[in-house]
């Protein structure tokens, strides 16, 4: 499920320091693994077993830097990721494993929406889980000097559950970034939240369907979600509504947001009490959303904003709510063009956080600053009309 976090790491981590070694000969960079694994305990002979025939995945480098489709807007990649099979693939998993939703909505106080959500798009609920061999993706990419910080742990958690006989690094396999089964786990959070939920003695997240979704469930909730609390409601906004309050950054209570004119498209808000944020993720002129804190739990788990803000609305059309209204968005811009934004936004003295084509929170926030000082509303939703008065 940290497979989520990870298409997010790689859409920007931080860079290699010197505490984190990486690069080099490959075979050099094998052997410092395996002082490094010895030194914390394993066995040599378990940490040879475990390293035998590693290779450098090529394969897996491609893939890490093939993460275009992070930069569609959110209409068309909840189009592209929403389809009626997983829609009713989705109602057909809930029926079928409602007692084990059951017991995690009451054990956990997750909902069985957002479990759904992730496992259909992560793997086609458990259908597509990935066919690299997983320690040559986990020490291909901790050779990399892009995210070695995030994928080293991961190589010694593997070494761990090779320990206890829960790993075979020669057959385990998932997907490019070192994932695991259903849900997608890396092995570090399959060590601290893996849950035996059949009952079998084993945590077993490729082949469970319980094991799988307890395990997410147990994560969401170590990640900090709120038990029992929505994550997002679709809303419709009065004319006149200030679009500098919209935004992750900008949070009221649920009450302060009636008194502003927000209204639940379908259902209600929630409870008054409850810290919210407007979000409008292709601008003013498109779909509009109120979301709680849950909803910021889910960047633990992905922080690419158009992923999780599908994979929440998707978990809200799998528990009843109506397709969002699309409304008539102003184009976004390319890649090119969003690059060429952002690095006028430098220019003007923002922090985008690096050009790099996506359209992250600093950029948005850098947006929304200078659609403000030109007049227009400030949505944060970059448009060729900014671009051409930038």
């Amino acid at each position: 499920m940290r497979a989520l976090i990870l298409i997010a790491a790689l859409l920007g981590a931080a860079p290699a320091t010197a505490e984190t070694p990486c690069g080099g000969a490959f075979s050099a960079f094998v052997a410092e693994l395996k002082r490094a694994a010895i030194a914390r305990g394993h066995a040599p002979a378990t940490v040879e077993r475990f390293f035998r025939g590693v290779r450098r995945d090529q394969d897996v480098l491609a893939a890490d830097r093939r993460q275009g489709v992070f930069q569609l807007p959110f209409t068309e990649f909840a189009r592209r990721l929403i389809s009626r099979n997983r829609i009713e693939n989705g109602r057909r998993n809930a029926e079928r494993w409602d007692a084990i939703f059951d017991r995690i909505e009451r054990d956990y106080g997750v909902s069985r929406g957002i479990l759904l959500s992730f496992w259909a798009f992560e793997t086609d609920y458990g259908a597509v889980q990935g066919d690299y061999k997983t320690r040559d993706a986990l020490v291909t990419l901790a050779h990399d000097c892009r995210r070695p910080g995030i994928f080293r742990p991961q190589v010694f958690a593997a070494i761990e559950l090779h320990a206890q006989g829960e790993f075979d690094p020669q057959t385990t396999t998932g997907a490019w970034a070192g994932e695991i089964g259903m849900v997608q786990m890396l092995p570090e959070d399959i060590l601290e939240n893996g849950v035996d939920g059949d009952g079998d003695g084993r945590v077993t997240l490729k082949t469970s369907a319980p094991d799988a979704l307890m395990s997410g469930a147990n994560m969401l909730v170590d990640l900090g979600w709120r038990a029992g609390e929505p994550w997002m409601t679709e809303i419709e906004v009065p004319a006149g509504f200030d679009w500098s309050l919209s935004g992750l950054p900008v949070e009221k209570t649920v009450a302060d947001w009636r008194r502003l004119g927000i209204r639940a498209r379908s259902g209600d808000l929630g409870p008054a009490a409850l810290p919210a944020s407007v979000i409008a993720p292709e601008g003013h002129r498109g779909p509009a959303f109120l979301v709680y804190p849950n909803f910021r739990v889910l960047f633990e788990w992905n922080r690419s904003f158009v992923y999780v803000t599908t994979a929440a609305y998707f978990a809200t059309r799998l528990e009843g709510a109506p397709v969002f209204d699309a409304g008539d968005p102003e184009p976004g811009l390319s890649d090119a063009q969003m690059k060429r934004l952002q690095r006028r936004l430098v220019e003007l003295g923002h922090d985008v956080g690096g050009v790099d084509g996506i359209l992250g929170a600093r950029t948005r926030a850098a947006v929304r600053a200078e659609q403000a000082r030109r007049g227009l509303p400030p949505d944060g939703w970059p448009t060729p009309a900014l671009l051409n008065r930038l």
